[in-house]
């Protein structure tokens, strides 16, 4: 099973750069997408629900902003949309599907922005989504939480990771949270597999030069529960894909 994650910043946007075609050749079983700034009924049929998939929804109140889709080829048992709380629910940022024994929650974290004055909403809503998903995986143990976490929780995973420490994204507490929840059952599967390498990013400015020099942060995850380790085949990202400021991430899982 092929699972897919990827911040799109804006699916309309990405189709006019190639998603369409990035997604038929890659023919995947599950793909997670995040900022989607548009809700189903802007979309034509192909990005609304692309051909042999089922589509799930979680759009935000606010037109052009946030919003998370789920594609699957197998038709899921259950879909949840948000996470129960209305003011996290309006933004549009968690959406749950279940197939078989296993579930898939993929989450658009807040970002804490520059001035890091959504920085208490961030933390407060990493709080709740970590209670939340203790008591998901205690229920459904096959679990993945995928997406934009909006935080490099490493060193390794930013280039300039000594002059980003005051920075949204990298900052002590949002680093603090991320072993917290790892330390709760949850693993960053690529991170234990290269423990030592750098380089590895998922989101680049949009400054000129920027993603050709490979200046980035690793942000993007698919992170898995202890029970699915052993089914872990392959984890990864396509850094050579373009059509947002961020690269699809994947996770393959033996059956």
């Amino acid at each position: 099973m092929r699972l897919f994650s990827w911040n799109v910043n804006g699916i309309r946007a990405a189709a006019r750069k190639g998603f369409l075609d990035w997604f038929t050749a890659h023919n995947p079983d599950i793909v997670s997408l995040q900022e989607l700034k548009a809700k189903p009924e802007q979309l034509d049929e192909a990005l609304k629900s692309p051909s042999g998939y089922h589509a799930a929804w979680c759009c935000a109140r606010k037109p052009g902003y946030s919003g998370v889709a789920v594609f699957t080829r197998q038709k899921p048992d259950l879909v949840a949309v948000g996470c129960g709380v209305p003011e996290y629910d309006a933004e549009g940022r968690v959406l749950r599907v279940d197939l078989g024994d296993l579930t898939v929650v993929n989450i658009y974290f807040p970002h804490s922005r520059r001035d890091l004055s959504r920085l208490d909403f961030k933390m407060a809503f990493c709080e709740y989504i970590l209670s939340w998903l203790k008591k998901l995986k205690a229920e459904r143990p096959n679990l993945v939480v995928c997406g934009d976490y909006n935080t490099a929780h490493k060193d390794l995973d930013l280039t300039h990771y000594k002059t980003n420490r005051k920075n949204a994204g990298f900052l002590p507490v949002e680093r603090e949270w991320m072993d917290r929840f790892l330390a709760h059952g949850f693993h960053d599967v690529f991170r234990e597999r290269h423990p030592d390498e750098s380089g590895h990013h998922t989101w680049w400015s949009n400054r000129k030069g920027v993603r050709e020099k490979n200046v980035g942060w690793r942000i993007d995850y698919h992170c898995v529960a202890d029970v699915l380790l052993d089914r872990v085949v392959d984890v990864g990202h396509q850094q050579e894909v373009l059509g947002s400021d961020h690269c699809p991430v994947y996770l393959e899982l033996a059956d």
